[in-house]
């Protein structure tokens, strides 16, 4: 199969279509005609066809539910509908054998997907109790637990490294780490928006302790606020670096800002073009990662089927409860079950296979 250079209306586009067609990498020039071409649809063409080299028609989804412990939060970023002061009426933080209870009672699951925020009033104890009382809950299940910004956030409260706090919440049954809180690395963004806030060179840190001690994990890019094409391709460039370096990313998660009840409610939501640009330059440039998801939360259910077709592999799953995105408006379902998953994809014209939370294959329809 070979690259449709008639879908291709920009011939910028077709220097990327050569380069990807010969297995060439994507250097910084051809990273940025991609980030930025007008010809959507040319771009999705070659990020199509990449996909399938990779994955053929196959498309993941894994049976998951999200769980939040606490909404209190020291950063504050600017961006974030989610967070709130420690004396706001609408505050919580929920004990570990509330949100066990909780999820024994709920459905079965393969993966638990854990976030929370940087709360001052909490000890590196409770999250390895969490993650204990989470374990016992659904044991057959993926703790993919904390990103690298709350693991930073503990270890500066225990005065432990890195290194130690993840020893620890990895005997405590931690097994993989979601990838938030990268939201874009340049430092002039992140002085603006999340000042307070892990820094990027610090995450990427903290990803690479997690590697080498056998932690997968994931990676994401919030985009559509601020920050600028470049940006966004000097972010990306970092993380395949690392990527070269230690092998321990599963995906990479391009996530849409969504604008409402932050601070940055002037700013319009990136629009569908500008979302599956970013989505099949991702592709395209991070040609070490496995997995490009699109997370049907952030993109609405329609969306997320044409980003399947722009380089996307991976839907997420069936999430239960989402709170984060629906605080800043987001309007698609909170959960989905596992037959809408699969619907969505057979819709798209694709295979749907469940998998686990190591991305291993648990099902293939």
């Amino acid at each position: 199969m070979e690259i449709d250079e008639r879908e291709i209306t920009d011939p910028a586009l077709m220097r990327v279509a050569e380069a990807v067609a010969a297995g060439r990498r994507l250097g910084r020039e051809l990273a940025m005609v991609a980030m930025t071409s007008p010809d959507v649809v040319g771009l999705g063409a070659i990020a199509d066809w990449l996909r399938r080299q990779m994955h053929g028609r196959k498309v993941y989804y894994v049976l998951n539910r999200h769980v939040n412990y606490s909404n209190v939060c020291s950063n504050r970023c600017a961006f974030c509908a989610f967070w709130r002061e420690p004396d706001a009426p609408d505050a919580y933080t929920r004990s570990p054998r509330e949100l066990g209870e909780e999820l024994a009672s709920g459905p079965r699951v393969d993966e638990v997907h854990v976030v929370g925020s940087c709360n001052p009033g909490l000890e590196l104890e409770y999250y390895e109790e969490l993650l204990r009382e989470l374990g016992k809950a659904q044991p057959w299940a993926v703790l993919k637990a904390f990103t690298a910004v709350e693991v930073d956030y503990m270890a500066r409260v225990s005065g432990l490294s890195p290194a130690q706090v993840l020893e620890r919440l990895k005997a405590a049954g931690l097994k993989a780490m979601p990838g938030g809180g990268a939201e874009v690395f340049s430092p002039r963004v992140r002085a603006k928006l999340c000042p307070s806030k892990t820094s990027g060179e610090r995450w990427l840190e903290i990803m690479a302790t997690a590697h080498q001690m056998g932690i997968r994990t994931n990676a994401t890019m919030l985009f559509g606020h601020i920050e600028t094409p470049a940006e966004r391709v000097d972010h990306l460039m970092k993380l395949r670096e690392l990527q070269d370096r230690t092998g321990g990313f599963m995906a990479f998660i391009p996530l849409v800002f969504h604008p409402a009840n932050t601070r940055l409610a002037h700013i319009p939501k990136a629009g569908g073009a500008q979302q599956l640009r970013v989505i099949a330059a991702s592709r395209l440039i991070l040609d070490n990662f496995p997995h490009i998801k699109a997370y049907w939360v952030m993109l609405g259910p329609k969306p997320t089927q044409l980003a399947l077709n722009f380089g996307a592999n991976d839907v997420d799953g069936t999430v239960v409860a989402e709170n984060i995105t629906h605080e800043a408006g987001a309007t698609s379902p909170r959960g989905m079950s596992e037959s809408q998953l699969v619907h969505l994809v057979r819709s798209a014209g694709l295979e749907p296979v469940r998998r686990g939370g190591l991305y291993e294959v648990v099902h293939e329809h």
